[in-house]
């Protein structure tokens, strides 16, 4: 070790010293440890409003496709609704009958 290093540290045989470093150390994690709790709630609490506000809006685009939907069932020409009947014509396509219709 050098000579300058030696002299930055508190003398080992020193009990007032190192109490003093004990009691600061303490009080500097519990402040740091405060502090993170803090962020910690600040930060649960901004996504826990991100999360409602995007479930809000989630909730209201599917209302809003559901009604448009169901406004386009009710159209004539539209999609059939359960129990309802389609009619129309068809016509049954095969390997024979698709070479006569392309002629």
């Amino acid at each position: 070790m050098t000579q300058e290093f030696k002299h930055r540290q508190f003398p080992p045989g020193n009990p007032l010293a190192n109490a003093l470093v004990v009691v600061v150390g303490a009080i500097v994690i519990a402040v740091v440890f405060v502090l993170g709790v803090f962020a910690l709630v600040a930060m649960a609490r901004a996504v826990m409003v991100l999360a409602a506000i995007i479930g809000v809006r989630v909730w209201w685009l599917q209302r809003k496709v559901g009604a448009a939907r169901k406004s386009h069932v009710n159209q004539k020409g539209g999609p059939a609704a359960d129990g309802e009947v389609i009619e129309g014509e068809f016509r049954v396509v095969g390997p024979d009958n698709s070479r006569e219709s392309a002629d």
